[in-house]
């Protein structure tokens, strides 16, 4: 059995050794945090992905992650208590950035952290999170687990259609019903598989394919509902401002100079093109995508939209309080935090917006 394994692992270009070494230095970190809160005489359970539930969540006057943003995401989402912190420990970090998780130093020197928090050298954060009204037709209200599952393109869109472990029945929801999860990085909306062939021509030695866009009306701030076909709808929170978002509406400084290029030839204002200016004009740009965890707005994105005779985008990107989507989708989902998906396609609708006591209480502690 292992010698199978070593030799799938090994087929996809991975080494088991290495596999082993990256848990065993998860698992001595871990070990170290928990061994740290019991030498304070502080009770512990230890749960695991698949056993992490809402009655855990009950029991704890604090939930600590042990991983990386990921994880952070993960046990942020079943606590809906405002006054029950969320900390993060990297436990890997040299494969894990950790936004979201301790400064790095504090996975080898827990005891150190626990200290501070006694002392109150620290400062709490409460992160704004995004709630979500669901209501219409062909409403599915049990998700599927993307983090628990590791599902494929392919496995996520039958989970969906099969329900997952669970029995899902399809009904219709007269008025919003609030989901009982909180975005804290963003909520997607798009086709399930964004990048799935609609049609394919195949002709000796030549492949054409033409890929499926997400359909749907989307009305920003209730203002007037606009007709859209994109490859998705991001919507995220401060927190979220640094990740997916960021990724997608940032500038190189490749296009910086050709946009002033253009502004230069058409005389529009003197503008001595140097390495200093664009690399400034790019960065100030893309740091006004940025914007705090604490703040109580959103940031949407439309990625890639389409604009023709029958579909607009008036506006591609801004800051917003309230968001509502209506679906026309055939095959579509609603992520939130990249781990949990819900169904939602045509005559689904969504409001996304914020609540202040929807808050995710966390810590910041110095480097």
């Amino acid at each position: 059995m292992l010698l199978s394994v070593i030799l799938q692992l090994a087929l996809k270009g991975s080494s088991y050794n290495g596999l082993l070494q990256r848990h065993n230095i998860h698992s001595e970190n871990v070990e170290h945090v928990v061994e740290s809160l019991r030498n304070e005489g502080i009770d512990v359970r230890v749960v695991k992905r698949r056993d992490y539930d809402e009655e855990t969540v009950r029991w704890a006057d604090a939930i600590i992650s042990a991983g990386g943003d990921g994880t952070m995401l993960l046990a942020a989402s079943k606590v809906l208590d405002k006054s029950k912190p969320v900390i993060g420990v990297n436990t890997d970090p040299e494969r894990s950035e950790g936004h979201l998780c301790l400064p790095v130093r504090y996975t080898h020197s827990f005891p150190e952290a626990l200290h501070k928090l006694y002392r109150g050298e620290f400062r709490w954060q409460w992160r704004q999170r995004i709630r979500l009204f669901l209501e219409g037709t062909g409403i599915n209200l049990t998700p599927v687990d993307l983090h628990e599952q590791q599902l494929s393109l392919e496995q996520h869109s039958k989970a969906h259609s099969a329900g997952g472990h669970q029995e899902q029945t399809s009904a219709t929801i007269s008025g919003p019903h609030l989901l009982p999860i909180r975005a804290l990085n963003e909520v997607f909306i798009g086709e399930s598989l964004s990048s799935r062939m609609n049609y394919k021509f195949c002709k000796p030695r030549f492949t054409f394919s033409l890929h499926r866009a997400s359909y749907y009306e989307i009305s920003v701030d209730d203002g007037p509902w606009e007709k859209q076909k994109s490859s998705g709808l991001n919507v995220c929170t401060g927190t979220g401002s640094k990740a997916w978002s960021y990724n997608i509406n940032k500038m190189a400084p490749q296009t910086v100079e050709e946009i002033l290029n253009i502004v230069k030839r058409h005389k529009i204002a003197n503008v001595t093109l140097n390495e200093g200016l664009i690399e400034r004009v790019t960065n100030d740009y893309n740091e006004s995508l940025i914007f705090n965890p604490e703040e109580q707005r959103m940031f949407f994105s439309v990625r890639e939209p389409i604009a023709n005779r029958v579909f607009s985008s008036s506006r591609q990107r801004g800051f917003t309080s309230k968001v509502s989507v209506r679906s026309r989708c055939w095959d579509a989902c609603m992520v939130v935090d990249g781990g949990t998906s819900f169904e939602f396609n045509d005559g689904a609708i969504v409001t996304i917006s914020m609540d202040g006591g929807d808050a995710l209480c966390t810590v910041l502690l110095d480097e």
